[in-house]
């Protein structure tokens, strides 16, 4: 279905189905999708005259999930994720702007906010990518003020820093998160290995993006993290597959183990961890390895890499899952997807279902507060209240 035939959307009754507020399900209920995309009564009585009816009898009713950490490659990523019932992704790296200003605004598909071009430096990994922006090479705390700058004029929604080593030094750092927060955008710094967490949380950032790889985070990055009101996306699934594939090239230091304990703890000591998965699908351009000299073979590397990126959609409930393997509860875990996610990346109109919110469903086969495996089974999904 294009846009220029989705037309006026009706009203819908969503009836019989036990919804999530977040905690737990209702009893049946009936949910009203309004033409205008917004979400109108929550009831067990609720009537619409003249309303499309879905009797959803023993299904479960979510938010539309959040992928906190995705990469857009076109309409078809939007197309692919709201299969899932991911309503919104959270992009963290594309460019040039033009192919993230093109996809503004579509319907029927899942919505999105974008870091456009994310900040690195000379000599760091992403920066042997060919086409990788000059202005996005922050060498020097003066060129963070002009990077931004041109982050705000593309539109972004936020800014995202590659802090793993080799990559910005400190002070850079510092000014990246200091212009950034001068207009009021949060910063997400991009660290998978433990230094580089340890140098975005002294430079403020907002969230930290990966679970390191090399080291555990400790008690001591967690009461930071807690000081700072800093949130932690771990994205388990591209940690998994980074790590498996690393150790099977031989390369040294690296373990899974790492990101999941991070996790488990970050959770424990009471940091907002949100789900986020790092999907893509595309190719990689050769780069640098980072996590040691023993992996000299770079197009060997990209391939590990590229063998790692999870798929649009389908990785949430990989997610999901091992989020809960690292001690979050399943309502924890959901939550990750949907109200807290949205909370902490501003979406004020969606990650419940209450009226007058952005109508943005779920309708699953199953109780995924009991099994979050049950949140695969996606049965139909609304996106802005127009059923994909």
């Amino acid at each position: 279905m294009t846009d220029s035939t989705l037309g006026a959307v009706s009203a819908t009754a969503i009836t019989n189905t036990r919804v999530f507020d977040g905690h737990s399900l209702s009893a049946p209920t009936t949910v009203v999708v309004q033409p205008d995309g917004r979400i109108g009564d929550v009831s067990a009585d609720a009537v619409v005259v003249g309303a499309a009816v879905v009797n959803a009898e023993g299904t479960v009713l979510l938010p539309g999930l959040i992928d906190c950490h995705m990469h857009l490659k076109g309409r078809e990523s939007l197309e692919t994720l709201a299969t899932y019932g991911v309503t919104t992704g959270l992009d963290m790296a594309t460019w040039p702007a033009s192919q993230f200003q093109s996809l503004r605004g579509l319907r029927g598909v899942a919505d999105f906010r974008t870091a456009g071009m994310a900040a690195t430096s000379q000599g760091s990994t992403h920066s042997r990518i060919p086409t990788y922006p000059d202005v996005a090479l922050v060498d020097s705390p003066d060129k963070a003020e002009r990077f931004v700058e041109v982050q705000v004029a593309d539109g972004v929604d936020y800014i995202k820093i590659i802090a793993d080593l080799p990559g910005p030094t400190q002070d850079v750092l510092d000014a990246l998160v200091a212009a950034a927060h001068a207009r009021g955008l949060k910063v997400i710094a991009h660290a998978a290995l433990y230094e580089a967490v340890r140098m975005s949380l002294a430079a403020g950032a907002d969230m930290i993006t990966h679970a390191p790889l090399d080291r555990a985070l400790d008690d001591a990055t967690a009461e930071t993290m807690l000081a700072q009101g800093t949130v932690f996306i771990p994205t388990l699934t591209m940690m998994k597959g980074v790590a498996a594939n690393l150790t099977a090239a031989g390369v040294p230091g690296v373990s899974y183990a790492h990101a999941h304990e991070s996790t488990r703890a970050m959770h424990a000591a009471g940091v907002p961890v949100l789900a986020g998965t790092d999907a893509y699908i595309g190719s990689f351009t050769r780069a640098s390895p980072p996590y040691g000299e023993s992996m000299h073979d770079e197009d060997a590397y990209i391939g590990l890499l590229e063998r790692a990126m999870p798929p649009y959609g389908e990785s949430m409930h990989d997610e999901l899952a091992l989020l809960v393997d690292a001690g979050l509860s399943t309502a924890e875990a959901l939550r990750a997807a949907t109200s807290t996610a949205a909370h902490a990346f501003s979406l004020d109109d969606r990650g419940a279902i209450t009226p007058g919110l952005r109508a943005d469903l779920v309708l699953v086969d199953g109780d995924p507060l009991t099994d979050i495996a049950a949140a695969r089974r996606v049965l139909r999904v609304w996106c802005g209240g127009i059923e994909v």
